[in-house]
């Protein structure tokens, strides 16, 4: 099993480095202000916990999946790799945002299903998640299909003290990220349609031959 100190020191230093300016930073000045953010981290305080301990009391472990999109937006960060589409952004957002209203409105006892039971003895769900997985592989959306494999695939190993596969998938803070983007995202095309749609259309001169 993965040692919690170890995730909860790289989700701290993923968190922190995401959050501070860093773009008119060389990519070395960045590096090197990510293995600072992992560092301080690490620094136990007068307590005897480190900074990254205080986060994982506020927000538990993260799930696989948001481990993985903090790294790949770190990466993106770095300049180690280019971004994904617009379209493969919005089939991550719709995917993690449909599976956050699946589960944590029933979870909290809104309805007659109990989803998170679910994970205990996810057959099912690691089917319809395969399912998910071959279609955003045939999408050619990679960071998806790397994100849910490996959580099935963290899962099946065992890596973390949860028995429930719900908690390797999806995390409360994945399912706001998702929803929250999505909603911005429509909003701002909202924006732009209405702009287009006031924007009034050139008419030719009629005085031209």
């Amino acid at each position: 099993m993965i040692p919690v100190g170890m995730q909860s020191c790289l989700s701290f230093a993923l968190l922190v480095f995401l959050l501070l300016p860093s773009a008119r930073l060389s990519p070395r000045y960045r590096g090197l202000l990510l293995v600072g953010a992992l560092l301080v981290g690490m620094v136990p305080l007068p307590g005897g916990l480190p900074l990254a301990g205080y986060l994982r009391g506020l927000t538990d472990e993260l799930s696989i999946t948001a481990m993985l999109w903090l790294l790949a937006a770190t990466a993106l960060r770095l300049g180690w790799t280019r971004g994904s589409s617009a379209a493969a952004a919005w089939q991550l957002w719709s995917i993690f945002a449909v599976l956050g209203v699946v589960l944590y409105p029933a979870s909290m006892g809104v309805g007659m299903l109990d989803t998170y039971s679910w994970g205990y003895s996810p057959r099912s769900l690691i089917l319809w998640i395969g399912a998910l997985t071959l279609a955003l592989l045939l999408l050619g959306n990679w960071l998806g299909v790397l994100m849910l494999t490996l959580a099935t695939l963290a899962f099946s190993l065992n890596i973390k003290a949860s028995d429930n596969y719900w908690d390797y998938l999806i995390d409360p803070f994945v399912a706001l990220y998702a929803i929250a983007m999505l909603l911005a995202s429509a909003a701002g095309a909202l924006r732009r349609w209405r702009r287009g749609a006031l924007t009034p259309v050139p008419q030719l001169d009629e005085g031209l031959d």
